[in-house]
C-alpha cells in the first residue's frame, strides 16, 4: 500500500506523464446512468450481503453537491458571471464558459469521442468524474480484485496522494484546471477545501474492516497533511507555470491571500507574521497550505518544519525581488514538500503524536501566524482533524469527547464570516481545544 501511495505521488508531482485529470479522461465515460440500476449502485438500501453499500446512486442524487454541480452554471449568479466575462452559455457551447474552464469543474468534460451512448454532460460530476472512465472496467468490476480494477483505468481514490490530485485539481486549481484571478473578479465565490473535512461531508461509502482489506489502511490525519501538501504544491505549480501564473508583469493575483487586499482601509491593522517576515504595504502569496504543512511536520519532523518555515519566507521574500528569484525559491520549495509529503504518506499518526500538531499550532497563534483568515479557516478544519483521531485513538472517553466537540464547534464560530474575523477570538478558541486535550 505505502509503495502505490509513494508511486501516486510521483504521479501528481509530475515524474508520471498524465495529470489527475487526465487519467479521469483517459477512458470512455458510459455515464451515470450505467451505474444507477437497482441491482448495481442504485439500491435503495444498504445492502446486507454485498461488500459495498449499494445505494451510492442515490446518495449522490440526493445529498451529494456534485450532482447538482452542472445545474448550477444555469443559475441566474452564473449568467451575471459570465456577462460580466462576456461569454456566452456556461453549457460548453461554441460561445461558453468553456473558454474560461467552467465546464471542467461543473461537469465531466470529457472529450465528444470519450463520451457513451448514455452519458449526459448535465449529470454533473458523476461516478467516472472520480473513479474514471468505465470503459475498460464497468462490466467486470463487481467480480474483479480491486487491483484489476486500477489496471483497468479506475482511478485509485482510497489513495490519499492521488485522490488530493484529483480532488484538488478543481478545489484549489492546476496549471490545467484552475480558477483565475478575473473569474473571482466577475462574482466567482472563493475557494475553500481541506481533504479530510470535505471526504466526509457527504460519504456514499463505509470505511470498515473489508473496505481496509480491498484498499488499505485509512488514516484522516495522514489525508489531511497530504492534502495541504498538495495544495501547496498546485500553487507552486500554477507560479511556476509561464502561461498560466503570469499575466503581463503580474504573478497570477489568485495566488495571493486575498484578504490581503481586501480589507478595509481604515482598519489600521497590520502587525507582522513570522511566516512571511513581509512589512506592512507588501501583497503576500496564500500560505495557508504551507503554514498547516508546517504542523503535520510538528509530529513527523519537527527539523523539517523550521526547513518548510524557512522556504516560505524565503518564497514571501523572492516576490519582492523578481520573477527569476521567484521562480528558483518556488522550485527548490516544491522539491521540499514532495519529499515531506512522501514522509507523511508513510507516517504512523499514532496518539502519542497527535499533541504536537495542536501545540504546533499554538505556538503560531501566539504568534501571530493566524492573522489571515485563510490559514485560521485551514487550521480549524485541521484541528477537527487531530480531535476525531484522538477519539480513533481511544484517548477520549464519552464525557471528554463531548467537551472537545464543543469546543471545537466554537473554535468553527470564528471563521464562519472571513469580513468580521478576529485572530484574538480564533486564537482564544484554539487554546480552549488544546486544554481540553490529551
Amino acid at each position: 500500500m505505502r509503495m502505490w501511495i509513494a508511486l501516486g505521488l510521483l504521479m501528481a508531482g509530475g515524474a508520471y506523464a498524465q495529470s489527475a485529470a487526465e487519467r479521469i479522461a483517459a477512458y470512455r465515460h458510459e455515464g451515470v446512468a450505467t451505474c444507477a440500476a437497482s441491482q448495481c449502485h442504485g439500491a435503495t438500501k444498504v445492502s446486507d450481503t454485498q461488500a459495498v453499500q449499494m445505494n451510492e446512486f442515490a446518495l449522490w442524487q440526493e445529498f451529494d453537491p456534485h450532482a447538482k454541480s452542472y445545474d448550477t452554471l444555469q443559475s441566474p449568479a452564473s449568467k451575471e458571471i459570465l456577462r460580466k466575462l462576456s461569454l456566452g452559455k456556461a453549457d460548453g457551447g461554441p460561445t461558453s464558459g468553456e473558454s474560461e474552464g467552467c465546464v471542467d469543474c461543473h461537469t465531466e468534460a470529457v472529450a465528444v469521442n470519450k463520451r457513451g451512448p448514455r452519458f449526459q454532460l448535465d449529470d454533473g460530476v458523476g461516478c467516472e468524474a472520480c473513479h474514471g472512465g468505465s470503459e475498460k472496467w464497468l462490466a467486470t468490476h463487481a467480480t474483479a480484485t480491486h487491483a484489476e480494477n486500477l489496471a483497468a483505468g479506475m482511478y485509485p481514490t482510497e489513495d490519499p496522494v492521488a485522490r488530493s490530485a484529483l480532488c484538488l485539481s478543481c478545489h484549489v486549481g492546476t496549471p490545467d484546471r484552475m480558477i483565475t484571478h478575473r473569474i473571482m473578479g466577475a462574482g466567482h465565490p472563493r475557494l475553500s477545501f481541506e481533504l479530510d473535512t470535505f471526504t466526509w461531508l457527504h460519504p456514499h461509502y463505509q470505511i470498515d474492516a473489508d473496505y481496509e482489506a480491498r484498499k488499505g489502511r485509512f488514516d484522516g490525519l495522514r489525508d489531511w497533511g497530504i492534502g495541504q501538501g498538495t495544495a501547496a504544491i498546485n500553487m507552486l505549480d500554477i507560479l511556476l507555470d509561464k502561461e498560466v501564473g503570469w499575466h503581463g508583469i503580474f504573478p497570477e493575483l489568485v495566488l495571493f491571500d486575498c484578504h490581503a487586499c481586501h480589507r478595509s482601509m481604515s482598519g489600521r491593522q497590520w502587525a507582522p507574521r513570522q511566516g512571511t517576515g513581509l512589512g506592512p504595504g507588501t501583497v503576500r502569496l496564500n500560505d495557508s497550505a504551507l503554514v498547516m504543512f508546517r504542523h503535520v511536520l510538528a509530529a513527523v519532523d519537527p527539523a523539517g518544519a523550521e526547513r518548510v518555515l524557512q522556504q516560505s519566507r524565503d518564497l514571501h521574500h523572492a516576490t519582492t525581488e523578481s520573477r527569476d528569484r521567484t521562480l528558483a525559491v518556488a522550485r527548490s520549495l516544491r522539491s521540499t514538500l514532495e519529499e515531506f509529503n512522501v514522509r507523511i504518506a508513510a507516517f504512523d499518526f499514532a496518539p502519542q503524536t497527535l499533541g504536537a500538531i495542536l501545540g504546533s499550532m499554538v505556538r503560531d497563534a501566539d504568534r501571530g501566524e493566524f492573522r489571515d483568515f485563510a490559514a485560521a479557516e485551514q487550521a480549524a478544519m485541521g484541528v477537527q482533524s487531530v480531535v476525531v483521531a484522538f477519539e480513533n485513538g481511544g484517548l477520549l472517553d464519552e464525557t471528554s469527547a463531548a467537551q472537545l466537540r464543543s469546543r471545537v464547534d466554537a473554535l468553527y464560530a470564528t471563521v464562519e464570516d472571513d469580513e468580521h474575523f478576529a485572530m484574538d477570538r480564533f486564537v482564544a478558541a484554539l487554546k480552549s481545544v488544546r486544554a481540553a486535550a490529551p
